[in-house]
């Protein structure tokens, strides 16, 4: 005779997305705002407050913003950009959108982060863009990446999908760089289902994420139904389709209220893990690897 035990997977994420969160949705949605509005520049507002940065422009994917900021900064063909070696497709992904080429960087074997070490060697006549990717929401050895960029005269554009809220030395990420790229995916530390973010101090690279994330229209379209607007515009460049929507917005900007709460949440289960992880290896080379505040 054999018996069966029943088992329940572990599910790989569960979004933290409570009543105030689908009343602000539905509350949108009986608007009649249900594409880009007033919500969703709401959010970029909050965002770059809570980021402390001069400007947010609300995307509809960490793979747009990263596109659109490689846009701002005239990648071109035959141009090179480094990445790591470890990353989700996007990253490099972009780079050939542009019949740039993508070459790949060795990540520490602490953090995972892309080596300013190795990236110094990988740098050529070609090479115009430099982009580390916090992995799993640890910082990157900003300093070190930002100096060598400035010695060559490489742009610098932060992969930032997994660092919402992280810190370098007391800087918020996405106030570090030219141009930072966040994710909003449903797996990510704030979520709009899909949509993510571009930040930056920069006025002119700003305007041109902003031209190209709506088919390089010269106003925002939403602002042709408000007295803000007129029903005229210019199309000044063949521009992409990456905005994002007020619903997604509105829920984003519930999200963006309680940020700093489920940090302090995911702290407790990680610090859980930790304990846990100390009965079966050393306690030390486990948390060496999982700090408890990114970049703090």
């Amino acid at each position: 005779m054999t018996t069966s035990i029943a088992t329940k997977s572990v599910p790989f994420h569960v979004p933290s997305i409570g009543e105030e969160a689908i009343r602000a949705v539905t509350e949108t949605l009986e608007s009649g705002w249900i594409t880009t509005g007033p919500k969703t520049r709401s959010f970029e507002e909050a965002f770059a407050r809570f980021i402390g940065v001069r400007h947010a422009l609300a995307v509809s994917s960490c793979t747009a913003a990263l596109h659109l900021s490689l846009d701002a900064a005239r990648l071109s063909e035959g141009d090179e950009v480094l990445v790591p070696t470890l990353t989700f497709a996007a990253t490099g992904e972009v780079v050939t959108y542009f019949k740039a080429k993508p070459v790949l960087v060795d990540v520490d074997p602490i953090h995972f982060n892309l080596s300013a070490e190795d990236a110094k060697r990988k740098i050529t006549p070609k090479t115009k863009v430099i982009m580390p990717v916090h992995f799993g929401g640890h910082p990157c050895r900003m300093d070190s990446i930002l100096d060598l960029a400035a010695t060559r005269g490489l742009t610098v554009i932060e992969d930032a999908a997994h660092a919402i809220p992280a810190k370098f030395r007391g800087q918020n990420i996405g106030t570090l760089s030219p141009m930072t790229a966040f994710s909003f995916y449903a797996t990510k530390t704030l979520t709009t289902g899909e949509g993510g973010m571009v930040t930056t101090n920069d006025d002119a690279l700003a305007n041109r994420v902003s031209l190209m994330r709506l088919h390089g229209m010269s106003r925002d379209a939403w602002k042709r139904y408000t007295a803000e607007g007129t029903w005229r515009y210019e199309l000044t460049e063949a521009g992409y389709k990456y905005n994002l929507t007020d619903p997604q917005a509105a829920l984003g900007l519930v999200q963006l209220s309680h940020c700093e709460e489920m940090w302090r949440r995911r702290v407790k289960i990680a610090q859980k893990y930790d304990g846990l992880a100390s009965l079966c290896c050393p306690r030390g080379a486990f948390r060496a690897s999982h700090p408890s505040r990114p970049g703090d």
